[in-house]
């Protein structure tokens, strides 16, 4: 489980990323990130309603995504705000297709 600290949570902290964050698209996933002035980075798993309507399979890659994260937390090059956001296409894709697009994602932004 991602410790607190390291999650993306208030509002305001996603206004500011979706106003000042550089925007990376992959397959079935795009990464939305920019500067934080803390010693970690933060990070968020959103998954809409577009995805599924069914809330396990929504949750069920919310927790995939947060692991990904959790096991690239310590590659992380400075400290940033992070927002993976699900594209509908995902829902069919395996663990394994998901974390080698998410990892591209983040190599791609040069994150890690």
């Amino acid at each position: 489980m991602l410790p607190k600290q390291y999650r993306l949570r208030s509002a305001k902290d996603f206004k500011l990323l979706s106003k000042k964050g550089k925007l990376f698209d992959e397959k079935f996933i795009f990464l939305k990130m920019s500067k934080n002035d803390l010693n970690f980075s933060r990070f968020a798993a959103v998954v809409s309603l577009k995805v599924s309507k069914k809330a396990v399979v929504r949750n069920k890659i919310k927790r995939r995504l947060r692991k990904i994260f959790t096991e690239n937390l310590e590659n992380l090059k400075g400290t940033f705000d992070i927002a993976i956001t699900a594209k509908p296409a995902i829902f069919e894709k395996s663990y394994l297709e998901i974390k080698t697009a998410t990892e591209e994602l983040l190599k791609k932004a040069n994150l890690i």
